[in-house]
């Protein structure tokens, strides 16, 4: 986690603002969004820090929603009909009033700030974060070239590598995708395989995405849920296997490569300290259970500005849903880390015993109790009661 110091005097030499935002990407940019939306709150002097220009097209978001968002206009393909696959049970699914979107990182850093240069009162500089210090009056970035003072600093930059902590648990879901083209018709671009098992589970909880954005273009990604990373090259051999066994896919090109470890753990993440604000994975915006973030990032934004309106202030409240479902995530990497039970026949029975909307809805933390229960019966109740019983109560 960031560096936390006492900051008592703010130096005559530092620059002020209302708002810093630690960290340009999908949090920070989308909270920058979000806070320009707003009439209350557009006039603000808002500084964006990040080490990288954004410049590069690092990293693909997808995600499922019923309405238009505030980043619909960049949605790169989406789809209303998702491919289960696993060796236990597979199905088409019909995701309606869902789609499932897909918005590359290019385009919602090109979107954002471009929308921004609009604000004399943005400014955006491009330094590393090296320390961050808070007292009851405001917050200081500290940066290898400069200072900046602000109000509220909201900060995404994890300046400490997340690491085990006794008695919780941590995965790291990590992942390789290739958007490949075909010179010959080899997708279908209305129906993404959500997530297909059926590939070698001996290393953990293993399976691909299929996102076809045309006939003859596709991103193909590789994934994981396990303790330790893989070797390079285990990815790339993974994926050529996939591209052309699977999917029959003999001639292609690779046009695009992305690579990202996301943290999947139970560890506690500090919503604020003093007048710095955590967002986006910092601030435990990803599902410990399944590494889905861009939806909760948005909701988080949501409820920042929602605070900044009525109080002036960015804090949200813990809610006992929230409480709710951060247990049943501990149970569930609880099961995975011992083993108790594949992460593919986990999610075989949740997806066999339940309607695609449900599941959707419970990966959203958004099913109400009743929804909960019909999930928990999916599952094994040997596995999967002594197992929250034991974290209840832990």
């Amino acid at each position: 986690m960031q560096k936390i110091e006492s900051h008592n005097n703010s130096p005559l030499g530092e620059s002020s603002y209302d708002y810093i935002i630690a960290g340009a990407g999908c949090a920070g940019l989308s909270l920058l969004m979000h806070l320009l939306q707003q009439p209350s709150l557009r006039h603000k002097k808002i500084l964006v820090i990040d080490q990288s220009n954004k410049t590069q097209n690092d990293r693909t978001w997808c995600f499922w929603e019923k309405e238009k968002g505030i980043f619909e206009n960049i949605v790169y393909h989406q789809w209303q009909h998702l491919d289960f696959q696993s060796n236990y049970f597979s199905s088409h699914l019909n995701i309606a009033p869902y789609q499932y979107k897909m918005i590359r990182g290019i385009d919602l850093y090109e979107r954002v700030i471009s929308f921004a240069k609009q604000f004399p009162n943005v400014e955006f500089q491009w330094e590393k974060i090296v320390q961050l210090a808070t007292d009851n009056e405001g917050a200081v970035v500290e940066t290898e070239k400069n200072s900046y003072y602000a109000s509220y600093v909201f900060n995404s930059v994890l300046l400490e590598k997340i690491g085990p902590v006794k008695n919780k648990y941590l995965l790291l879901q990590h992942f390789k995708g290739w958007m490949i083209e075909t010179a010959m018709p080899a997708f279908n671009p209305s129906v993404a395989t959500f997530m297909d098992f059926t590939v070698d589970q001996s290393k953990g909880t293993t399976f691909m995405y299929v996102l076809p954005v045309t006939e003859h273009k596709a991103l193909v990604e590789f994934t994981l849920f396990t303790e330790n990373l893989l070797e390079p090259e285990a990815y790339n051999i993974a994926l050529g296997d996939y591209i052309l066994n699977k999917l029959q896919v003999g001639s292609y090109t690779i046009v695009h490569e992305e690579f990202g470890v996301i943290p999947m753990t139970n560890q506690q993440f500090s919503s604020h300290n003093g007048r710095f604000i955590n967002i986006g994975t910092t601030g435990g915006q990803t599902k410990a259970s399944s590494g889905f973030t861009f939806q909760f990032i948005q909701k988080h934004c949501k409820q920042i500005i929602t605070s900044l309106i009525r109080s002036g202030k960015p804090y949200g409240n813990d809610t006992i849903a929230r409480r709710k479902f951060n247990l049943y995530d501990s149970v569930l990497l609880n099961v995975l880390v011992n083993k108790k039970m594949s992460g593919a026949e986990i999610f075989a029975s949740i997806f066999q015993y339940n309607s695609p909307q449900t599941v959707l809805r419970f990966l959203d933390n958004e099913t109400n109790f009743m929804e909960d229960l019909q999930i928990m019966r999916s599952v094994p109740t040997k596995i999967f009661l002594p197992t929250a019983l034991q974290e209840l109560f832990k």
